[in-house]
């Protein structure tokens, strides 16, 4: 699986390590009142969708750079990858 890097091109997919749900990019808000509820919520719960899905990867054996790529989980397919700082800032492409 070849995962399309925004600044380094195609890279292959064991070149990189997998979080999971980029949803985990926007942790709770600490101060809220119900702010432990909402982190065991944060820590525990995770969506496993078939489809359509934004995932974090680390690319470790390269730039160290975190993306957030769009991938099909039923076919593999990927359709896009965006650097993680970028998704984070709201930086439009």
């Amino acid at each position: 699986m070849l995962i399309p890097h925004p600044l380094l091109g195609p890279r292959d997919a064991q070149e990189f390590i997998y979080l999971g749900d980029a949803t985990l990019m926007h942790r709770p808000d600490a101060t809220r009142p119900d702010a432990e509820a909402a982190f065991c919520d944060y820590v525990f719960l995770r969506h496993n969708p078939a489809g359509v899905h934004r995932e974090l990867w680390f690319h470790e054996a390269g730039d160290r750079s975190w993306l957030v790529v769009t991938r099909n989980t039923v076919t593999h397919e990927i359709i896009g990858a965006e650097l993680a700082c970028d998704v984070k800032l709201g930086v439009t492409q």
